[in-house]
């Protein structure tokens, strides 16, 4: 007999068209009309009914399977042991570059999986919190890494994930500012016991947020279920240079923005250095740190240049 190698064929992974995925049976009822579509988008990430009911919905109810599964597995496990304790939360992944729509897709789904018959109560952290600060960046001179791994604290963010998973009915993480560009000190969000925890990076898949070669916990250990969310890179960068346009009219006007001194800049100017700052931070961290986590996820959402998902791959079990 002889043995043909593997055809590329092979995949982990099960993919859906748009068309297939939105047809999908069991939909759980929502009433996406009554939800403001304006609060759960991100600056420039378009949203509107369609993908609600296309994309959101279908996931939701995915995750209501998993979720289900989760509790389940939890109480016979109770009973098995004699034992009974509170179920541990539920934590969710979100990975994607920067400027791919990661923020509106955690904000859907906290919205949507809040509104389970349930009830659950569901929380929401971004890792941009457990960046070093500004002052402890450029003291180890990696200020122009911001986003890279090194450029996190693993041992505060991976305490915090320790401390959802251990039960612990209180929780703090660091708040970090979009407008100054840093941490701020002595502000917190404190995390009361949820029922469901989404945590939002681009780093969260990575297998080590340090270079270290001993550490042997990772964050993405801590997750139930992941999802990255992909793009063409040429999509993404165009989508991040728009941003940047958008912030220079809004939130870089503001005499207290860090990037207060690009308000004033000619378009020309203010792309060129957008696109620097893409070329020398936002791609290599793309190509080195990111996109090499998107097959370690659940579940990925392939978006289109129009900023909306065109198919999705769910991991086979």
């Amino acid at each position: 007999m002889i043995f043909k190698p593997y055809e590329v064929t092979y995949s982990p992974f099960r993919s859906f068209t748009r068309k297939e995925w939105s047809m999908l049976e069991d939909h759980p009822e929502f009433p996406i009309a009554g939800i403001d579509l304006t609060q759960l988008q991100a600056l420039n990430e378009p949203l509107n009914v369609e993908e609600m009911e296309e994309i959101y919905i279908p996931l939701i109810r995915l995750l209501q399977i998993h979720i289900t599964h989760y509790r389940n597995l939890h109480h016979e496990r109770e009973e098995f042991f004699r034992n009974s304790s509170q179920t541990i939360p539920y934590i969710i992944g979100i990975a994607g570059s920067v400027a791919v729509g990661k923020s509106t897709t955690a904000r859907v789904l906290q919205k949507l999986l809040s509104m389970l018959p349930e009830k659950p109560k569901v929380e929401l952290i971004t890792t941009d919190g457990f960046l070093y600060p500004n002052a402890e960046l450029e003291k180890r001179g990696i200020l122009n890494k911001k986003g890279f791994p090194e450029s996190y604290d693993a041992k505060n963010l991976l305490a915090f994930l320790a401390g959802v998973k251990s039960g612990r009915e209180t929780l703090e993480a660091p708040v970090y500012s979009h407008l100054y560009y840093d941490i701020i000190p002595n502000e917190i969000q404190q995390i009361g016991k949820p029922d469901i925890l989404i945590v939002e990076g681009i780093n969260v898949l990575q297998v080590s947020l340090n270079k270290k070669p001993r550490r042997r916990v990772f964050v993405s250990d801590f997750f139930d279920f992941s999802i990255y969310v992909d793009a063409a890179e040429k999509d993404i960068r165009q989508w991040y240079l728009e941003r940047f346009k958008t912030l220079q009219k809004t939130a870089f006007t503001d005499p207290e923005s860090y990037f207060h001194q690009y308000a004033s800049y000619r378009e020309d100017e203010l792309m060129k250095f957008a696109n620097e700052v893409w070329e020398e931070i936002n791609l290599p961290n793309l190509e080195q740190n990111i996109l090499p986590t998107r097959f370690r996820a659940d579940l990925i959402l392939e978006k289109s240049e129009h900023h909306f998902v065109r198919g999705v791959r769910i991991r086979k079990i």
